[in-house]
């Protein structure tokens, strides 16, 4: 059996989980893992006996079919660009870029290399979202009228989240972090958007990301877009992406419940039957000419292009 290899930079939450990811598929090798926090580099390798790297540049000699970017935006098209001009293929953190200039840059280098690109968005590879797709895809729905998104959040950064960036204008913020997921869950379920309309909130602190938006939106076939958000509410995290029918409302809440709301009748929790491939599977799938689903750093960029609109001030 040929085996795909990852090299992993970055090993936040979010870089643990690809390792736990890689670890549980047959098919995929760690070759090292590195991160500039020494302490967390050493944590990691000891709790999973997996490989590190003591820089970047010992990192890029291993021969990786993929590297994994898991650092903060800012440095994602000065790595993607040392990557690709190694010949590997790329694994993006979501975000794609601190901005499109550099998600511009992302591609072009990508193609110029001719490397494959895929990003993190783990929704994609959910049995929520494959169950959504069959509901909304029912005869029952309807005609689709309108789709919502609505995140609420008590503080931010959550409590489980603390680093030094995610809570910067420069580089954090819940729009940054959590609407790239739902604007390419809806690209992929409909297509391009456009931004209409939109109010940001920020606090007085000039370094500190937004703490609410109201936008509006429409896709290419002229279904309206509603998107809220706060991070000062005294309520739970919920974070409902909504899509309305003529016949029935299909609700995915808090990432992986999926719901369903039809006239004079209780809302009903859907449990998913399918369990889907992991991303990672699809990375070696892709390497092998297997038909494998992966989200491109092309379109990233036009998420990217619309997360920027949101964050501008007008």
């Amino acid at each position: 059996m040929i085996k795909t290899s990852i090299a992993i930079i970055g090993t936040g939450i979010v870089g643990e989980r690809i390792i736990n990811q890689a670890l549980d598929n047959p098919n995929i090798e760690i070759t090292a893992i590195y991160d500039e926090n020494k302490a967390r580099l050493e944590e990691l390798s000891a709790k999973y006996n997996v490989p590190t790297v003591a820089s970047l540049q010992e990192l890029l000699q291993l021969k990786s079919d993929w590297v994994y970017i898991g650092t903060p935006p800012v440095s994602h098209a000065p790595l993607a660009q040392e990557i690709a001009n190694h010949g590997f293929h790329i694994l993006s953190e979501k975000p794609l870029a601190h901005d499109a200039t550099d998600g511009e840059l992302m591609v072009q280098v990508a193609q110029q290399n001719n490397v494959k690109t895929a990003m993190h968005f783990p929704l994609m590879y959910s049995p929520a979202i494959y169950q959504l797709k069959q509901e909304i895809n029912d005869e029952e729905m309807g005609t689709i009228t309108s789709i919502e998104l609505h995140t609420y959040f008590p503080e931010w950064p959550r409590k489980w989240q603390q680093n030094p960036w995610i809570a910067s204008r420069e580089q954090g913020g819940f729009i940054r972090e959590i609407f790239p997921h739902y604007f390419q869950l809806t690209h992929h379920l409909f297509g391009d958007l456009s931004i209409i309309a939109h109010e940001i909130t920020y606090p007085e602190d000039i370094t500190l990301c937004e703490t609410g938006i109201t936008a509006l939106a429409k896709t290419t076939s002229d279904i309206p877009v509603i998107i809220n958000g706060s991070s000062t509410v005294d309520q739970e995290e919920r974070i409902d992406f909504i899509i309305f029918g003529t016949k029935k409302v299909v609700t995915l809440r808090n990432w992986s419940q999926v719901l369903i709301n039809a006239p004079y009748e209780a809302e009903q929790e859907v449990i998913p039957t399918v369990t889907p491939q992991t991303l990672l599977q699809a990375c070696h799938e892709a390497l092998h000419n297997e038909d494998a689903f992966l989200v491109t750093f092309e379109e990233g960029l036009k998420i990217q292009r619309w997360i920027d609109t949101l964050i501008s001030e007008k």
